[in-house]
């Protein structure tokens, strides 16, 4: 049944329930670990484990599933109007925990599909496959609601094409390179490529370099379907006519609305200040279709052309051919562009003594259909670590930095919501000393996080505090699953970590979720966490409240595991006495990234100014740090100190060919956009073969280095 009769009973049950939530209400009955001693940050740690202690108790694992059941009772698709009831759902709650809340409209480009279509023919004229197919399965409860919005690619081209078709594996660069090796034309074929590995929006990017004409990309049951277990509703695995959604705009080149790159969209802002999207380079002229695996098996089998390259199989039942001919493609594309209004929601907790030192926490809230797990498994976790400040506010806590809530919109269109917003308040977050994400909060029991390294160890000690479901704290199971790389590579977000791992891996941050403008174009420190597993259903109809209660976490303690994480997070940045950055860590890893460079095939670059620079870092950071744990120092003095060292590794002048991007030690790869590239500037343009400009990049690299090295030796 659906659900969209019940949604607003389901709203003011959860209202009055949250209102009237005694501390330590709970559905859990997992005992809180003993407090630590020390905490880095704090001179003494007494007051603030008591603040903890009292926090963890509210976060409620029944009442983060049934913010959960609300937000998801409606397909709320970016700009509907069911969009916006999730704002005011979202705003009532942070209301009620007494944050300072407001709904902020940005008016941003848009495309919706008024037509999407294919037609397949042999060479002979057969048809093949027509589609896209309807998402469905036996006994979903959702999957039959009238505003499920067809399968689409948001920032797709418009257009009615025609052309043989291609198997390009998983559309990666060397994908591309080996087609062309085997003299392989693009130029005027559609080019069938499967997800996973990379960012959907790359896969397109290099198909209209190659001069394709159109791209369908389908979901391989190798990748989440049947050949990694059972299929939905039997179990976690995306089934036959399941669509992967998503937006293929250029993101590795700048987020946010398409028509105004580094400008804020608000409300207010004439149309003359917009630009088209096709001239500043964030979107695709070609179109894109995203297609299920039933109606991709008869294209498949019927292409000709030479066997795929070892690697290139699937998990469908014939061999793979690269075609070429075989089969043609009538693909159909019409899309309704249009300037649409989007809805962030912010809430605000003042701050006491450093009401400028923002520490900022968000989620996206939006949804290509119902996005139980992506994302709203983080907006129901962040409303629990809200609904914990909110019982402390009651008991007459204060932080002494600011707090800033975001529910961000627009988010599965291209970090829309966050982009605009951090774009309006980027001179303010000159000064905010943390942003900490959370996306998809849930979709198993493995927990898993992402991080500057100056935060990676704040992260770790944080986990240590929090009860784990499976027993003992977060940390405990962390360690045992050390060994487990998180993220899913059916999805291209594929967690990577650079350095060593000389204790629970913590990876780098690259793209594809909120954090991307705050650290990687005004520079502010951030963090990434979620709690991974079995999930095949991303994108799709399917990723609703049945498949998350069945699949992911019934009980909802996840939920609440997730809430106490982040809460921890906010608390311990908001309340610190000195910022608990740790910059030889960082230094560490900047040393190692340097040597990785070196050894790229090609780098015949003078690295001995780079490397002293680095060198200069770590010893720079290990004084500071000793300083950082002194009795008595001017806290004041030392953390702005520590908040302008990040700010140094911003470069103005941004990455060659994509200046939005500023900061010179992480942004996502042009080639991979979601999976982080360390240094970015010289990497890139070395596998570029671009020398000259990497030898400029590596100048810039260098004096980022040394200012930051100064701001950390500079004493008064």
């Amino acid at each position: 049944m659906h659900l969209r009769s019940t949604a607003i009973p389901v709203l003011f049950t959860v209202s009055m329930a949250f209102i009237a939530a005694p501390l330590g209400a709970q559905t859990s009955a997992q005992p809180l670990p003993a407090a630590p001693a020390h905490i880095f940050g704090y001179t003494d740690f007494t007051a603030q484990a008591k603040i903890d202690a009292d926090f963890l108790a509210v976060p409620d694992a029944r009442l983060a599933g049934q913010h959960l059941k609300t937000l998801t009772a409606e397909p709320h698709i970016a700009s509907s109007k069911e969009d916006y009831k999730t704002a005011e759902y979202v705003a009532a709650r942070f209301k009620e925990a007494g944050l300072e809340t407001e709904i902020v409209p940005y008016r941003v480009l848009l495309n919706q599909p008024r037509k999407v279509s294919f037609e397949a023919r042999s060479d002979d004229g057969k048809l093949l496959s027509s589609g896209p197919t309807r998402e469905h399965v036996s006994n979903d409860p959702f999957q039959d609601d009238p505003r499920v919005v067809m399968p689409f690619n948001g920032s797709s081209g418009s257009g009615d094409v025609t052309g043989e078709v291609v198997y390009a594996n998983y559309g990666r660069l060397e994908d591309f390179d080996k087609l062309a090796e085997q003299h392989i034309d693009l130029h005027g074929k559609i080019v069938l490529v499967r997800y996973g590995v990379n960012f959907r929006g790359v896969k397109v990017y290099i198909a209209e370099q190659r001069g394709a004409k159109g791209v369908l990309i389908y979901s391989d049951p190798m990748d989440d379907g049947y050949f990694k277990g059972d299929m939905y509703p039997n179990g976690p695995w995306r089934p036959e006519t399941g669509v992967q959604r998503g937006s293929v705009q250029y993101l590795f080149k700048y987020p946010g609305d398409p028509q105004t790159p580094g400008v804020a969209s608000t409300v207010s802002l004439p149309d003359s200040a917009r630009l088209d999207p096709l001239k500043t380079g964030n979107q695709p002229s070609i179109i894109s279709v995203p297609i299920s695996y039933h109606d991709a098996a008869p294209i498949l089998e019927a292409l000709k052309g030479p066997s795929v390259p070892a690697g290139w199989q699937g998990a469908l039942s014939f061999h793979y051919h690269l075609g070429g001919t075989g089969v043609s493609i009538h693909l159909v594309s019409d899309q309704d562009y249009k300037v649409r209004t989007i809805w962030d929601v912010i809430g605000k907790i003042p701050g006491t003594d450093n009401s400028d030192d923002w520490v900022v926490a968000g989620n996206h809230r939006d949804a290509w259909v119902y996005g139980a797990v992506d994302p709203n498994s983080g907006t129901a976790s962040m409303l629990e670590a809200v609904h914990g400040l909110g019982v402390l506010l009651k008991q007459g806590w204060k932080p002494k930095r600011t707090i800033v809530i975001g529910s961000w919109d627009a988010e599965e269109e291209g970090l829309i919501g966050s982009t605009e917003w951090v774009e309006e308040h980027a001179k303010v977050l000159e000064h905010a000393v943390a942003y900490f994400n959370v996306d998809v909060a849930v979709a198993g029991p493995d927990f898993g996080a992402e991080a500057v390294p100056s935060l990676k160890q704040f992260i770790r000690e944080i986990t240590h505090e929090v009860p784990s479901p499976k027993g003992g704290t977060v940390y405990d199971q962390w360690k045992l699953e050390s060994g487990h790389q998180p993220g899913d590579v059916n999805t291209g977000h594929v967690t990577r970590s650079h350095a060593p791992a000389e204790d629970v891996r913590v990876g780098d941050l690259g793209s594809g979720s909120d954090y991307t403008p705050f650290l990687q174009h005004v520079g502010v420190p951030s963090t990434d966490i979620g709690s991974h597993g079995d999930y095949g259903v991303y994108h799709s109809v399917f990723d609703n409240y049945a498949w998350y209660v069945q699949n992911a976490d019934p009980t909802f303690v996840y939920l609440q595991e997730m809430a106490r994480i982040q809460g921890l997070e906010i608390l311990h940045m908001a309340d610190a006495d000195v910022l608990p950055y740790d910059y030889v860590t960082y230094g560490k890893e900047i040393v190692s990234y340097l040597q990785s460079v070196e050894h790229i095939p090609g780098a015949t670059l003078d690295f001995a100014a780079a490397e002293a620079a680095a060198a200069g870092f770590v010893q720079a950071a290990e004084a500071v740090r000793t300083r950082q744990s002194a009795p008595g120092i001017d806290a004041t003095q030392l953390n702005r100190q520590l908040r302008a060292t990040e700010a140094a590794f911003i470069s103005e002048a941004g990455l060659p060919n994509r200046s939005w991007y500023k900061h010179t030690i992480y942004a996502p790869g042009e080639y991979t956009g979601y999976a982080a590239v360390v240094i970015p500037g010289v990497t890139e343009s070395i596998e570029a073969k671009r020398l000259t400009v990497a030898s400029q990049q590596l100048e810039i690299l260098t004096q980022a280095l040394n200012r930051a090295t100064q701001t950390l030796n500079t004493q008064q």
